[in-house]
């Protein structure tokens, strides 16, 4: 067996070495992002303190929210005035359902399909059940969000019902892990080649 070079050597674990630190030093550095941008939003406070305040009030506003009448009644109100104020309405409401989608009560990634994209070659892909039925199309067309690998964006498409069929190997979250990863990471998913509704 061929002895590998001390220069290879330190490569192969620089590289490894990276994989591991890689991974965990993006993770604190968002964190850090995310804390100091919450923390900076209250000036003139030790460190830690404002970023303590926005989690507690972001935690109250939450609960009150969801739990009085009253502050049901004054989100409601907010939502209806903010939908409807031309050219705030535009961006508060993209934002919005940008959010539910994702965390909210009406959260439309939770239902996860292998779509046909192509038959000849056949081409399968996994995406995510948006919307049961499109408007302005016949009763069978569907649409389905498809993410893109290694990105936060993704598209939309349009197909026939019968091109789809529910990922029933993985949950939401370990499917768009499976997507936004190329593959790599979210499981092993198993694809029966047969069309069924969804």
């Amino acid at each position: 067996m061929k002895q590998q070079s001390p220069f290879k050597i330190l490569i192969n674990l620089f590289f490894r070495g990276l994989i591991i630190l890689g991974p965990i030093g993006v993770t604190v550095y968002v964190i850090f992002l995310i804390f100091t941008s919450l923390d900076g939003l209250i000036p003139n406070l030790p460190i830690g303190i404002g970023f303590l305040i926005v989690l507690g009030a972001i935690l109250i506003v939450g609960y009150l929210g969801t739990r009085f009448f009253l502050g049901r009644w004054i989100v409601e109100g907010l939502n209806y005035l903010l939908e409807h104020t031309p050219g705030i309405k535009f961006i508060y409401s993209s934002v919005k359902e940008i959010l539910d989608s994702f965390m909210g009560d009406k959260k439309k990634f939770n239902n996860p399909v292998w779509v046909c994209t192509n038959r000849n070659p056949e081409l399968w892909r996994i995406g995510f059940l948006t919307q049961q039925q499109v408007k302005d199309m016949h009763n069978d067309m569907v649409a389905v969000y498809l993410p893109h690998s290694y990105a936060i964006s993704g598209w939309v498409i349009v197909v026939d019902r019968s091109q789809i069929k529910p990922v029933t190997s993985m949950t939401a979250a370990e499917a768009m892990k499976f997507a936004v990863s190329g593959g790599v990471a979210g499981g092993a998913p198993e694809l029966i080649v047969q069309q069924g509704d969804v």
